[in-house]
């Protein structure tokens, strides 16, 4: 299976983009540099974690790193779309590792208020503060010389944002690969309208622009793709080509009511909620999830 693969930089003022995908969770990590300078961004990191036996570890995040250190990069900027309900973040580890900043979307307060009610966390600061940076829409930032930007993408989550680096877009869960369609917004938060509203604002970007998905299923039983452009999504998405928004928002809303809840969803929110770290230890020195019952009211059975 084909987990790692470059998309070099066209010209310039535009980025190297390499991407991992994660087999595990069917997530794409990725690192977006500028040639000239070295200097780099992480996308969206991946802590590893196996739900069976509660072990955690850091061989996706290492393996990010390993590409860094080989390559002579600087790190920037850690940065994460949203907080993900179906891996952990880790953000936080990279950051220790590297020094680099943390950033999201500062929307990220109203997940962070949803769910603290979720899990009862009475104490729990829903303010951003876990992150060293929040974006808000319009931002701009740098990746070595290259000029970064930040959209605001709601309707997966509350929180969603895309990141655009020179001709590249991070477009996280809001649009996948145009044989499978794009994203769920039936999450705490979500909303099928915002949703065709964000997707339109990103089609919207000139038709080259590379998208770079935060997931791939794999439909037929395909390799791993995570890399297409707004042309190819405005001609081929098949939730998308030739559609109105109430088609949209009825096709959404009938076919997420069938679809279960991501199997790690309610482990990984109470991380990523606070920026990609773990539980403090208790007394006997282990850390400990909360899985609240019959919290998500209305979900679908597997």
């Amino acid at each position: 299976m084909r987990t790692f693969q470059q998309s070099p930089a066209k010209h310039l003022d535009t980025p190297d983009v390499a991407g991992f995908f994660d087999p595990r969770t069917f997530s794409v990590q990725y690192v977006v540099s500028d040639p000239e300078t070295k200097q780099c961004a992480i996308i969206d990191p991946v802590l590893d974690y196996d739900e069976k036996s509660g072990a955690t570890a850091t061989h996706h995040a290492d393996e990010l790193l390993d590409y860094v250190r080989d390559r002579g990069f600087e790190v920037q900027w850690i940065l994460d779309t949203h907080p993900h309900a179906d891996h952990f973040s880790a953000a936080q580890y990279l950051k220790e590792t590297t020094g680099a900043p943390t950033a999201i979307g500062g929307y990220v307060t109203g997940v962070q208020k949803l769910w603290k009610g979720i899990y009862n966390w009475p104490d729990f600061p829903a303010d951003g503060s876990q992150w060293d940076h929040l974006f808000r829409a319009g931002d701009e930032f740098r990746v070595g010389k290259l000029q970064g930007r930040v959209m605001f993408s709601p309707g997966h989550t509350l929180a969603s944002v895309t990141y655009v680096i020179g001709d590249a877009a991070f477009v996280h869960d809001t649009i996948f690969q145009p044989d499978f369609g794009t994203a769920r917004a039936d999450f705490p938060g979500g909303d099928a309208h915002q949703l065709w509203d964000s997707i339109q604002a990103i089609l919207a970007l000139p038709d080259e622009t590379r998208l770079f998905t935060g997931h791939d299923y794999m439909p037929g039983g395909r390799e791993p793709e995570w890399e297409s452009t707004v042309g190819e999504q405005k001609q081929a998405n098949k939730h998308l080509a030739e559609t109105s928004e109430a088609e949209y928002v009825e096709l959404r809303n009938t076919r997420d009511s069938e679809l279960p809840m991501p199997k790690l969803i309610l482990h990984a929110l109470q991380v990523n909620t606070r920026g990609g770290r773990l539980p403090e230890p208790e007394a006997n020195g282990k850390r400990y999830l909360k899985i609240p019952l019959d919290a998500l009211e209305g979900a679908a059975w597997e």
